[in-house]
């Protein structure tokens, strides 16, 4: 349970020197962008779109440790469409949203999000969650909530992958939970074209690299040739 916040060194700061230190490595770059108003994530995707080394973009609508801003867009339909609306008409780049799981029809948001222009979805973000010290009698975090991550949410990050495949067509970037490669599988399984690993990296820094390679001893152990036909392919 945590509430870091989204601290950064702000927009400009990343664009003149945090971007440009990337370009020694080959690897695609997805920038993640966050505003308190539809007007701020249109501004930011202005600013970026002519960076070359911004391949894509992923649009936070649902981070719940936040004071203000993000959270609201990602838990309605006509919220997400605003945003993505946005953010579409202002580049060419490929778009992502990132969705909330704290809503009643994950499904519904991915749809919004699909119809506004989004090329993929990413889910979920974390589970909005409580701490209590019964000593104190106060909250643990500062912030009163949190958002909830790591092995306890991928039961129900699993379903709702699922649920929106069922109700997309576009891709799908799965996460929640994921700390072995049989995690990621999973995922595909339920219909995630690609998965991402956040909580397990925290653990152990190079745990997407393990679980890269956890995922080829699953194909070489299954006679799997192609990871793609494990996409959607539960029974």
């Amino acid at each position: 349970l945590n509430a870091i916040g989204l601290q950064n060194p702000g927009a400009r700061k990343v664009r003149d020197e945090y971007l440009p230190r990337l370009e020694a490595f080959d690897t695609m770059v997805i920038l993640n962008i966050i505003g308190s108003a539809v007007d701020e994530y249109a501004a930011l995707a202005e600013m970026f779109d002519p960076v070359s080394r911004v391949d894509a973009f992923e649009i936070n609508v649902s981070c719940p440790n936040v004071k203000s801003g993000c959270m609201a867009f990602g838990t309605s339909a006509e919220g997400i469409e605003s945003v993505v609306r946005a953010v579409r008409g202002r580049t060419q780049k490929p778009v992502i949203t990132k969705l909330s799981p704290n809503v009643t029809d994950i499904a519904e948001m991915a749809r919004a999000a699909e119809g506004a222009g989004s090329d993929a979805v990413s889910l979920v973000n974390t589970f909005l969650g409580m701490a209590i010290d019964p000593y104190r009698r106060s909250f643990v975090l500062a912030n009163r909530t949190g958002g909830l991550s790591g092995p306890c949410i991928k039961p129900i990050a699993l379903r709702m992958v699922n649920d929106v495949f069922r109700a997309v067509k576009i891709p799908i970037l799965g996460q929640g939970g994921i700390m072995t490669g049989e995690d990621a599988i999973e995922f595909m399984l339920a219909g995630a074209t690609a998965v991402s690993v956040g909580t397990a990296s925290l653990v152990t820094p190079d745990a997407a690299a393990k679980i890269v390679e956890e995922i080829k001893e699953y194909m070489r152990r299954t006679g799997v040739e192609d990871i793609n036909t494990l996409i959607g392919a539960v029974e």
